[in-house]
């Protein structure tokens, strides 16, 4: 499913026109996102929880010249599915 076939759904079910579904979609994405780069979880009861991840800096090898290369340390965002997501894929 891509971002526009989830805006259909979304205006559908909610009974709403898919500009403000779509609206609706992009201030959740920027919540999220805003919310992530502070650190912060964002949990939604049922369905997961988003969250960042530390990465260590590692060693690691260029496949092409095999030479040993730095990998900087970063955050990784991650998902962690509820019970609900995941009582409803079974």
């Amino acid at each position: 499913m891509n971002k526009q076939e989830l805006v259909d759904i979304i205006a559908d079910k909610a009974e709403i026109t898919k500009t403000q579904a779509n609206a609706a979609l992009d201030a959740f994405v920027e919540a999220v996102t805003a919310a992530l780069k502070k650190k912060k979880e964002v949990r939604l009861v049922g369905f997961g929880t988003f969250g960042v991840s530390k990465r260590k800096a590692t060693t690691g090898r260029n496949p092409r010249t095999g030479e040993t290369i730095k990998i900087p340390a970063s955050n990784q965002p991650k998902f962690k599915a509820g019970k609900g997501l995941k009582d409803a894929l079974n």
